[in-house]
């Protein structure tokens, strides 16, 4: 944490005024701030926004600046997932530098907090996690990093995966992840039953993928409500993409928000073009709290992505098709404020007394800063700089 002054900058898109950060956090907002002894930049007049929040990545998956892979597969999600899985060792995705190589593109373009999944399986036990967690250490005090002990490769249907879940949380791992208890573990009871206490023994929150579309997926969003609510896990549940909240039948979709809401569990939603999608307006209007990502980023599923959240932001309200001001200053709330919350951050704003994690964006309004493609002015962690015109800037750490 540092002391720090901005010039110049506009908060929120209001007017131009100083910003000065004591301590790692905002302690005055008011024009002609003196303050001697105390480094100076200059906000030229940008807008300042709270860092933006990357609630669902794997940084464990990107290809960034490595050889291009041309062996992508088409098929089911097996399909894809036993592709990766096989993939990694023959085609040298070390962990610890792509996750290092992803989150640093992440916070160049603004990010300050970050939950990412990552592959727990008996092929690779904890090794992933392993590289994962180096780089979290790698980047403290550049951004905050969640992980997710993700079973990518299934629960129940890979027998001692449950046990290496448990190592993880043990050995580090925030958060405990799933994925599809109905069609990919087969088994949905046993699978939420492995999930669940593994959340309560370890005092960790849940988020688990849910892919599953139309009734099957609701029928599971279902079964996920009825053991949060039986275990008294409220606020501490999250369920990502969650693509059955994007079906025809929209009494069905408003009953199982209007639960989601009075559970506080949350969303993470992906904008994911091929498929349904929830309505993140429907969601923010419950009370729902909601939060953006960019998913798996060029790697061994797919080609396309940045790592960048205001890139995702366009995608996800494109994919929503959000076209008023008012709806895009929404979508930027949930890609920073309202993305914080979700993953519980609950300060992150630029107020008084909370924590000074910002960027500066170009643009007139905040909605033209959702829409403008430029680089970030400067990014502040804790009130230190950690990028400045699109560089990283953080001393003893390099692009690996």
């Amino acid at each position: 944490m540092s002391d720090l002054l901005i010039r110049n900058l506009r908060p929120m898109a209001n007017d131009a005024c100083d910003m000065l950060i004591e301590n790692g956090r905002i302690a005055r907002i008011a024009p002609g701030i003196d303050a001697p002894g105390v480094a100076i930049e200059d906000g030229a007049g940008a807008i300042a926004i709270p860092g933006l929040a990357e609630t669902h990545t794997h940084l464990d998956k990107t290809m960034w600046d490595m050889p291009w892979y041309d062996g992508r597969k088409g098929g089911t999600l097996q399909d894809l997932v036993d592709n990766e899985r096989h993939s990694r060792i023959p085609l040298g995705i070390d962990v610890h530098r792509q996750a290092m190589r992803h989150a640093i593109r992440l916070i160049r373009t603004g990010t300050t907090h970050i939950r990412s999944h990552v592959d727990v399986d008996t092929d690779h036990r904890l090794s992933l996690l392993e590289g994962k967690m180096r780089a979290r250490d790698a980047l403290a005090g550049a951004v905050d990093m969640q992980i997710v002990a993700f079973p990518q490769s299934g629960l129940m249907v890979r027998p001692g995966t449950a046990e290496l879940l448990d190592e993880a949380l043990s050995a580090g791992a925030d958060v405990v992840g799933g994925l599809d208890p109905s069609s990919f573990d087969r088994d949905p009871k046993a699978s939420l039953d492995t999930t669940f206490a593994l959340a309560v023994k370890h005092g960790k929150p849940i988020d688990i993928h849910l892919h599953e579309p139309g009734e099957l997926g609701a029928f599971t969003m279902e079964m996920i409500m009825d053991r949060t609510e039986t275990e008294g896990l409220q606020g501490r549940v999250g369920i990502s993409h969650a693509f059955c909240l994007g079906m025809p039948d929209q009494a069905r979709v408003a009953g199982l928000i209007d639960r989601l809401a009075r559970l506080d569990m949350r969303i993470f939603t992906t904008g994911a073009p091929s498929a349904t999608c929830p309505s993140l307006l429907a969601l923010r209007a419950a009370g729902v709290k909601v939060g953006i990502g960019c998913d798996g980023i060029r790697d061994t599923w797919g080609p396309w992505g940045q790592p960048d959240m205001l890139d995702r932001a366009r995608i996800v309200g494109m994919k929503n098709k959000l076209r008023r001001d008012e709806e895009l200053v929404a979508l930027l709330d949930t890609a920073t404020t309202g993305g914080a919350a979700a993953i519980g951050i609950a300060d992150h704003t630029l107020e008084v007394g909370a924590p000074a994690d910002l960027t500066l964006v170009a643009g007139e309004t905040l909605a033209h800063a959702v829409v403008e493609t430029a680089p970030r002015p400067l990014v502040v962690k804790a009130g230190r700089v950690v990028a400045r015109s699109g560089e990283f800037c953080v001393e003893g750490v390099s692009m690996p």
